[in-house]
Formats: C-alpha cells, sequence, structure tokens
C-alpha cells in the first residue's frame, strides 16, 4: 500500500512556541503539576483532547458566513436540524452549546436520587451529570475491554450477562434508562458493534427500559463496524450511523468531536413527553429551542461537519494517523491499549510505571514526564479521573491507568507524530526516574480539571 496522505491542503497556519526545559519545569510547577492548568501557548503540541480542537475545512468556513442570527426559526437551526434527523432519525432535536449540557439536561429531567445508570463506560462528565442527580453510574464494560493488552475487535461492548445482573440486582423500575458511548472513551477510544447494542436493546426492551447513545464519536465507530464487523464491508458511514440510532430512543452528542466543530452538541429523542421536558429545561439553561446557547454560525458549521465526518475517506485517514504513531512505538515495547482506539493512543500507565502505586496517579506521573521532555499535553485517566471512595471514605483506584493521546482532526501533520514518538521513546527509556504524585487539593467533582498535585519523593 502506498502512504495514506492528508485529503486536504492547508491554506493557513499557526505558529507553535518551542519551549525550553526549564521553562517548562516552571510552567508546570505555577500549574501546580496538573496539565489542565497550563497555558496553552506553553504546550508545543496539544493532545490533552480531541473536543473542540480541531480544524475546520473551507466548507465550514464558507457556512459559517451563511449564519442566520435571528433568535427564533433561523434558516441555520432548519439546516441543523435536518442533517441531525437525517443522521439520527430522531423525531425531536434539541441543540446545546456542547455535550456536557445534553448530559445535564438529561439527568435533570430524568434522573432522580436512588437512580442506576448502566453504561458500558460513563465518560467523566456523563458520570459526574448522573451523579450530582443522586444516581449511581455503573459501568459494564465487557471483559476484553479490561485487558489492554487484549487483542479484539470491539473491546468498547457492553457486557449483556452484568447488564441482566444490574437489572436483577437493582431493579428496572429504578433504571430510568441505559446508556451505550460510541466510541468507548474511557476504555480507549474503543468501538461498539452493531450486534452489541442490538443485544442491549432486545434486553432493554423486555424491561421497558429506554437506550439511550452518548454518540460524540458515531462516526468513527461506524468506520470501525464498516472494517470489523460482518455484512457492513460495502455499507455506507451513514446508514450504518442510521442503524447504531435506530436502537436508541434518545441520543446526546458533543459536536466537539464527530461535528468538527469547536463548539456546540444536541440532545435528540422519539418521545413526545420527554421531548417537552427537555425543551422546557433547555429554555431555562440554554436557550430557545431553535438556537440552544449556539450562534446560528455555529449551526451552519456543525451541519457541515457532521456529515465531513462521515466521509469515509476522511475516516480512513484520521484511523491511519493513529496506526502510525502505534507503529513507532509498538517495536520498542511501549506498553498501550490495543488495538488503537479511533481519535487517540492510550498509554497503559500501570504497565509503563509499574513502580508507581494506583494511588501515587502513574497516569499523572507519565503526563507530566510527557509535557517536560517534550512541551507536549496529554490526559490522565485513571484513579485521578476515575477513582471513587468506599463508604469509610477510602480511596479506591480505578481498574485502568490511562493516558490518552488524543489526535485534533485535521490539525498536525507527520513531522509532528514523529516528534511526539521520539519523545515518548525517550520517557520509556528513562521510565525508571518517574516518580508518583499525591493530591493537595481537589473539588468535589470532576476533580482532574482544577486539582493541585505535589510529587512524592
Amino acid at each position: 500500500m502506498r502512504t495514506i496522505i492528508e485529503p486536504f491542503r492547508i491554506k493557513m497556519t499557526e505558529p507553535i512556541k518551542v519551549t525550553t526545559r526549564q521553562h517548562r519545569e516552571r510552567a508546570l510547577t505555577a500549574a501546580h503539576y496538573n496539565v489542565f492548568l497550563l497555558d496553552a501557548e506553553d504546550c508545543c503540541i496539544d493532545l490533552l483532547t480531541d473536543s473542540g480542537t480541531g480544524a475546520m475545512s473551507n466548507n465550514q468556513w464558507a457556512a459559517l458566513m451563511l449564519g442566520d442570527e435571528s433568535y427564533a426559526g433561523s434558516q441555520s437551526w432548519k439546516k441543523f436540524e435536518s442533517t441531525v434527523k437525517n443522521i439520527t432519525g430522531m423525531r425531536h432535536v434539541l441543540p446545546t452549546h456542547q455535550g456536557r449540557a445534553a448530559e445535564g439536561i438529561l439527568a435533570q429531567v430524568l434522573v432522580k436520587k436512588g437512580h442506576v445508570i448502566p453504561n458500558n463506560s460513563h465518560f467523566d462528565t456523563t458520570r459526574a451529570n448522573m451523579e450530582f442527580a443522586g444516581a449511581l453510574a455503573v459501568d459494564l464494560l465487557c471483559k476484553e475491554g479490561m485487558e489492554p493488552a487484549r487483542m479484539a475487535p470491539f473491546k468498547g461492548n457492553m457486557d449483556t450477562d452484568r447488564l441482566k445482573e444490574c437489572i436483577r440486582q437493582y431493579g428496572a423500575e429504578n433504571i430510568p434508562f441505559c446508556m451505550i458511548t460510541v466510541t468507548n472513551n474511557t476504555g480507549g477510544g474503543q468501538p461498539v458493534s452493531v450486534a452489541n447494542i442490538r443485544e442491549v436493546k432486545t434486553i432493554l426492551t423486555a424491561h421497558n427500559i429506554p437506550l439511550v447513545i452518548d454518540a460524540c464519536r458515531f462516526a468513527e465507530n461506524a468506520y470501525f463496524i464498516r472494517a470489523r464487523e460482518n455484512g457492513y464491508a460495502e455499507t455506507s458511514l451513514l446508514d450504518i450511523a442510521a442503524e447504531i440510532f435506530s436502537y436508541a430512543d434518545a441520543a446526546t452528542m458533543s459536536c466537539k468531536k464527530d461535528g468538527l466543530a469547536n463548539i456546540g452538541g444536541f440532545l435528540v429523542c422519539n418521545d413526545d413527553r420527554w421531548a417537552e421536558q427537555f425543551k422546557n429545561m433547555l429554555i431555562l439553561r440554554e436557550g430557545f429551542p431553535t438556537y440552544g446557547g449556539l450562534a446560528g454560525r455555529d449551526l451552519e458549521v456543525i451541519a457541515v461537519g457532521l456529515m465531513e465526518a462521515l466521509d469515509y475517506d476522511y475516516q480512513v485517514y484520521r484511523h491511519a494517523t493513529v496506526q502510525y504513531l502505534r507503529k513507532k512505538m509498538e517495536p520498542l515495547g511501549i506498553p498501550m491499549v490495543r488495538p488503537v482506539g479511533g481519535h487517540a493512543v492510550f498509554l497503559d500507565a500501570r504497565a509503563f510505571l509499574p513502580h508507581v502505586p494506583p494511588l501515587q496517579y502513574p497516569g499523572i506521573g507519565l503526563v507530566n514526564a510527557i509535557y517536560l521532555e517534550g512541551g507536549i499535553r496529554c490526559v490522565e485517566l485513571g484513579s485521578v479521573m476515575f477513582g471513587k471512595f468506599d463508604e469509610q471514605g477510602n480511596e479506591v483506584a480505578a481498574p485502568l491507568e490511562l493516558v490518552r493521546l488524543a489526535f485534533p482532526r485535521r490539525v498536525y501533520t507527520q513531522s509532528h507524530f514523529d516528534y511526539l514518538a521520539e519523545v515518548i521513546e525517550h520517557v520509556w527509556h528513562h521510565r525508571d526516574a518517574i516518580n508518583g504524585y499525591r493530591l493537595t487539593y481537589q473539588p468535589n467533582f470532576l476533580r482532574h480539571f482544577t486539582g493541585h498535585f505535589q510529587p512524592v519523593d
């Protein structure tokens, strides 16, 4: 095969600030060893997230100029609504300023104290919104998904036996809905198969429990289904996405991922009663139902971006960039989640730093070492982000200790990834010198965003 090239040309550049190690040491200390608190200009390559950090296409920039900023019923809203309905098949479309706002409305309307919300894996804001409403957020990831080095095509699948047990244990009357996240970000950007979604829906239907799709990376998940699941090799990504949504009663979406936009999201459903309740909360929290906290130009950009994300050639390129980094690191024996995900490479921090105990946060140690060595910002998905406390107040480590290198869409080129691989190789060869960290300050929710750390001697 020939090299898979970027399916675009670069029309504008943005300068990168290259810093010294001494500069980065001062910056990280001032940020309390939390890369979320760094200034973006101090990050040479920023892989903190793929959410809202992508580059827009020329068609998106052109659409932006068509934004109709009317308060109600704008032309931009009609384009947005039509596109979302075309993809999801849902009757009711409610725009929001981003995905967590859609999750917040879903939780505020449907979730009560004592409820249980099953998911293949809740991501951070999803879990926080459910727990803030008083629910127990339960992760039911399949066994393969709990083994980072194991090769399996759909490691994001829900464990359906555990779902049945969850319903038996807590009672269907205490489960207002079940969620499936595609792709499964928490577990390494792993896809969910159509067969698994269909099986989950069958189980839920028997107990009259609705299914909600967390659809942030639905197009990437559709690409994996076409590549790996029997019977879909010739199916368009749009048709695969339509089938995924056909099993759902509602969906939340951050358009900052597979909407290829810098802001925006939506909440969709088929239930008229739900829609009325969602709409009332939307007006209270976000804005009028035909703009939902977004400018008309944002609605235009998302309408274009959602369809661009479903372009097969774009997804081939997107996946090739992730595979490129894997091929650089795999011969060195660097531990990572395998197969690599659709939007990121996830390093296995527990295997990378076996000498650092889980409650000294090996993921934070690895994140900070990568930043100090090369000015590259990435993020911990381990016991800081997903750790818990038992009934006695003792901290319990997360089952996985991962570090995510999330790739912004259409932003970095091959030389950036070559540099990234060189930095990680150097950190790997000097891994014994990396120590753990302790928390010196943490809020009650989403502590990874604003918490303060200190190195452990």
